[in-house]
């Protein structure tokens, strides 16, 4: 299904019987999506379903200005599940380069295996077979449902969350996790028939480039007038504020240095190398290599050779 970004014709009007807000939701998040929305290319006409689950992993907690030469050289590469299927795990690992949280590469390949081996080579449509695929949780089972195939689903991001908490139930943020009222809340608010996929990419959008956590650019949002948080005043959240993650010195960032001196070798890496990508000095304690060495192990991303040397998994 194509997710319109202009106004092209094709879109029925959304249906109005929705729980609390949909009849003044609906209409002015669907238009403005459709002369606002970013010109994506997994949002494409053409775009495949196998582009839009790859799409959705590598968005997971990096940007779209990062995401998008990795997804197109990705496709490019692998134009189906079956060709990276074909391919030892360690490939797609080092392919992921710079996205970050690379353990999302081991997942995808797994992923790409069950779908050519039980689904014959074919991104499964349903909500339930997507998320039997390994590493596929409910937001991207519902995302690729109703992105690639135009299933009615509720589709809970960040940026979702946040757009119902401030338009629908008054608050700044979202609760730390999804709970049951929030989803029923957001399930009652997807329209029927062929505007439900566009919905759920027309709030994410919303929130993604109006209605953000750093500033809400109210008097840009089509649907200020009935936001229950601006009438309210703008209330301040109740959390005590996000904290900025540290990073240099970190075992993330240690992982990440050690990572990519395998992805960059054609072969095996020593302990000598990967030594002089992580020296003492820049280390938090003296154990911090080898224990991140050992994470990197035990979480698949490297193989340890039995002369003591490290590669990308095969």
């Amino acid at each position: 299904m194509h997710l319109p970004h202009n106004g092209a014709g094709g879109r029925r009007r959304a249906c109005e019987a929705g729980s609390v807000g949909s009849h003044v939701l609906h209409r002015p998040v669907l238009d403005w999506y459709a002369t606002h929305a970013r010109d994506l290319p997994w949002r494409s006409a053409d775009r495949s379903p196998w582009g839009v689950l790859v799409s959705e992993v590598m968005l997971q907690q990096t940007p779209v200005a990062r995401v998008l030469p990795a997804w197109h050289e990705w496709l490019r590469r692998w134009p189906d599940a079956s060709s990276l299927a074909a391919e030892p795990a360690g490939e797609a690992v080092r392919a992921w380069g710079r996205l970050g949280y690379p353990r999302r590469a081991l997942r995808l390949h797994a992923a790409a295996t069950v779908i050519r081996d039980e689904h014959g080579g074919r991104v499964p449509s349903t909500y339930d077979a997507l998320l039997a695929l390994p590493g596929i949780g409910d937001y991207t089972a519902a995302a690729v449902a109703s992105f690639a195939f135009g299933a009615r689903h509720a589709v809970l991001d960040t940026n979702v969350r946040r757009v119902l908490a401030r338009a629908v139930s008054g608050r700044a943020d979202p609760a730390p996790s999804i709970t049951a009222a929030e989803r029923r809340l957001a399930e009652s608010l997807v329209p029927d028939g062929d505007d439900a996929a566009v919905w759920a990419v027309a709030v994410m959008e919303l929130g993604a480039l109006v209605c953000t956590a750093r500033a809400a650019r109210c008097e840009s949002c089509p649907v200020a007038r009935a936001c229950a948080w601006r009438l309210a005043g703008s209330p301040t959240s109740e959390s005590t504020g996000r904290r900025t993650q540290p990073w240099h010195g970190t075992d993330r960032q240690v992982r990440g240095r050690l990572l990519a001196v395998a992805r960059a070798a054609a072969d095996d890496v020593g302990l000598e190398q990967l030594t002089a990508a992580t020296p003492g000095d820049e280390l938090r304690d003296p154990g911090q290599r080898g224990r991140c060495l050992a994470s990197l192990v035990e979480d698949g991303l490297l193989e340890q050779t039995s002369n003591g040397s490290y590669r990308l998994p095969a």
